[in-house]
């Protein structure tokens, strides 16, 4: 929980100085009259549709769910969903939001190894729809763009992703690799982590060979009898994105812009690829910075700020409050059910005259 806490500062911290920073630039007398005209209206839709993509994707999770042949209740996913992303907000390129949820997808009857294929399969979804919109974003943008810092960091970003994208397909291709280097791995570390016997060890590097061939078979479900269920998540991942980038179109016409779809959703695209790498809590910084100066190409430099703070504080810090809640409620419930467990379990115990 401390460590938890204090990414949650770093991360609010960060993004509030980046912001103070942009909108010091940027704030001028322009930027008070725009903001009198504001259209509320716009700015409360953009709100509705980021709460539209939370069940969006609990469609999509629950889809591949199905396609496993594991039934969870879809508000109980949506909830699990709401909460994986305040953990994905404070955690280094959103790394911490997969393990909440394949955990809760666990407790909610699905085998830490298929919750896994589940997570994953959703952040390789995402991403592969994001990598393949990235041509049509660049030239999109081809005239808007000539900033070499800008192309240096997208073209790190590629690399590094790509990297990783290569990885991953190795370790589907070939698992049994991947368990050889699992228990090289954890045989160097355990040494580090205290005194741990032969066997101790010998259970943990079975659980995780149980995990990986549960994650493989998974796999191996989805591109073949689950084909149906993959195709659902395709479905509701371009959905997701289309209402996620539709977001700043609806803050700019709020502002009394009149923005391109396509140049707006171009730009976005770009935005989702720079954050991938940065090893700050919720990419902090790097997201406003990166933001301001992509956003600089196509929005008045006077409304730039003011853009940032919206789409940020939709697209974000919103993820702050309505996963927060429903993280303190997920742990009420957690601590309700532990209690009515442990009840039950004292009463078994009673002598039947005492009950």
């Amino acid at each position: 929980m401390n460590r938890y806490k204090k990414w949650l500062i770093v991360a609010l911290f960060i993004s509030a100085a980046s912001i103070a920073l942009v909108v010091g630039l940027t704030f001028n007398s322009e930027t008070i009259e725009a903001l009198r005209t504001i259209k509320l209206e716009y700015i409360l839709a953009a709100a509705l549709f980021h709460v539209l993509s939370y069940f969006l994707w609990g469609a999509r999770t629950r889809a591949m769910c199905n396609a496993l042949g594991y039934k969870v209740n879809y508000l109980k996913i949506v909830e699990i969903v709401i909460s994986s992303v305040f953990a994905a907000a404070i955690t280094p390129s959103s790394a911490g939001g997969e393990p909440v949820r394949i955990h809760m997808l666990h407790l909610n009857g699905v085998p830490i190894g298929k919750a896994t294929a589940i997570a994953v399969g959703e952040r390789l979804l995402d991403a592969s729809l994001i990598f393949a919109s990235l041509p049509f974003a660049l030239y999109i943008m081809r005239d808007l763009l000539s900033n070499p810092k800008l192309d240096a960091a997208l073209l790190t970003a590629n690399i590094l992703a790509f990297i990783i994208l290569i990885f991953f397909i190795y370790g589907l291709w070939k698992p049994e690799k991947v368990k050889f280097i699992t228990h090289r791995i954890t045989r160097r570390l355990a040494p580090l982590l205290g005194k741990r016997t032969d066997t101790s060890i010998s259970h943990f590097t079975e659980q995780v060979d149980k995990e990986i061939d549960l994650f493989h078979e998974s796999i191996r479900v989805f591109i073949s009898e689950g084909r149906k269920g993959l195709l659902w998540g395709i479905t509701f991942t371009f959905l997701f994105w289309v209402v996620e980038f539709y977001q700043l179109v609806l803050i700019l016409m709020g502002l009394s812009q009149t923005p391109s779809v396509l140049v707006v959703f171009a730009a976005q695209v770009l935005i989702a690829i720079i954050i991938v790498v940065p090893a700050t809590p919720g990419a902090s910084g790097v997201a406003e910075l990166g933001a301001a100066s992509i956003f600089s190409v196509f929005v008045n430099a006077h409304l730039i700020g003011v853009t940032v703070i919206a789409w940020r504080a939709l697209t974000y810090h919103m993820n702050f409050f309505l996963g927060g809640l429903m993280s303190l409620k997920v742990i009420k419930d957690m601590d309700l059910i532990k209690k009515m467990i442990g009840n039950s379990t004292e009463l078994q115990r009673l002598p039947e005259k005492d009950i």
